[in-house]
């Protein structure tokens, strides 16, 4: 018999790779139409929400959309179906579909949005363009049964426990005895119930950033034999990661800037772009940030970039940038359709791992409304 995901398990999954907390102040991100107290058997990953992707998702049976760009952007007084807002909510609610956004959270967090654009423009050795959030570091203290030492160590390192810098898996492990008492109604993996028992274990301790808590213990919970596992989590006033919005790094080679165009354009597949010509002919440190970038050209001159990729330039924004001789390169909002794939690709690796039968797709529909003629 087939098993599908809740929603809220889906969600789960979503919050414990971009938790809410990391999201820009004031942005409307999380459920926005419907319920995710049901089974969800298919999942649609759009950029947008708009009604050609809710005619897409309704005739693909689909039960949650997960959206990059909330379809609540602005609050509504009221929800009048004679217009294009309101057919979209109508539709939903009439075919049970559930919305849900991840927006500047999916971009803030470590590998996410922006993450995935620097990728695709093959930057080497990236940082954050502009901190907006930092993630709290967490030591995590194990016991367990020597016989399971390994599983349950490769099991949090697996979650993402351990990492320092370029090392990942990084643990410390003490030898020691743990002793108790099973009592009434209990299932012990050792020992018998109302007998004193004394266990040769390991103490294993790591670190995590705390965004990544939840699905660490959940890990060693899963990995390690004992019915009630004995652990300690520690706040650590240890300086954590860094996050926010856009990524700054270097290209593998220099390139003049008809080079570097052509080069954006192969990235994300478009045949078009806007570009703002600063004063540096040859191009090496590269600036990223999906969608609107207007807030992010004195951070990345700041930081000594030579362009500024993004979306949505404002004209006297373009100005100011040309001024201070930064070149932009507007290669429009919809580039962050990289997420699609992306997400995707994520969330089916967790799903399927816990053997439920909930499909991942992505929305077939462009949703840029832009048309160069």
């Amino acid at each position: 018999m087939s098993k599908c995901a809740s929603g809220q398990y889906i969600i789960s999954l979503l919050e414990g790779f971009a938790p809410k907390k990391m999201a820009v102040e004031g942005d409307p991100i999380g459920l926005q139409v419907g319920s995710l107290n049901k089974p969800i058997k298919k999942v649609m990953i759009a950029l947008d929400v708009l009604e050609s992707v809710v005619d897409e998702a309704i005739e693909g049976k689909v039960d949650l959309i997960i959206a990059h760009h909330p379809l609540l952007y602005r609050p509504l007084k009221k929800i009048d179906i004679s217009t294009s807002k309101g057919k979209v909510i109508e539709k939903l609610i009439k075919n049970d579909i559930t919305v849900y956004a991840a927006h500047t959270n999916l971009d803030v967090t470590r590998l996410g949005v922006n993450e995935w654009l620097a990728d695709q423009l093959q930057l080497m050795s990236t940082e954050v363009l502009s901190t907006t959030y930092e993630d709290q570091l967490v030591k995590l203290s194990v016991f367990v049964p020597r016989t399971h030492e390994e599983q349950v160590r490769l099991a949090i390192g697996n979650a993402g426990a351990g990492h320092i810098g370029n090392y990942s898996h990084c643990s410390f492990s003490s030898d020691g005895t743990g002793t108790f008492t099973p009592l009434e109604g209990t299932s012990p993996f050792i020992g018998k119930e109302g007998r004193l028992e004394k266990v040769e274990e390991v103490k294993i301790e790591s670190i995590m950033p705390q965004s990544l808590q939840k699905a660490v213990v959940s890990a060693m919970r899963k990995a390690h034999p004992y019915e009630e596992v004995a652990f300690d989590l520690y706040p650590l006033l240890n300086k954590g990661e860094e996050l926010g919005i856009g990524k700054i790094g270097k290209l593998p080679e220099e390139m003049n800037l008809q080079e570097f165009v052509d080069h954006v354009k192969n990235a994300f597949g478009i045949s078009s772009l806007r570009v703002i010509k600063g004063k540096k002919s040859m191009i090496r440190k590269v600036a990223v940030v999906g969608g609107d970038g207007n807030k992010y050209i004195y951070p990345a001159l700041h930081k000594g970039a030579d362009v500024l990729v993004t979306g949505d330039i404002y004209y006297h924004n373009a100005h100011d940038a040309q001024e201070e001789g930064l070149t932009i390169v507007d290669a429009g909002h919809h580039i962050e359709q990289i997420m699609k794939r992306k997400l995707k690709e994520l969330l089916e690796q967790k799903i399927d791992a816990n053997k439920y039968e909930t499909e991942v797709v992505e929305s077939n529909i462009i949703t840029d409304p832009f048309t160069f003629m």
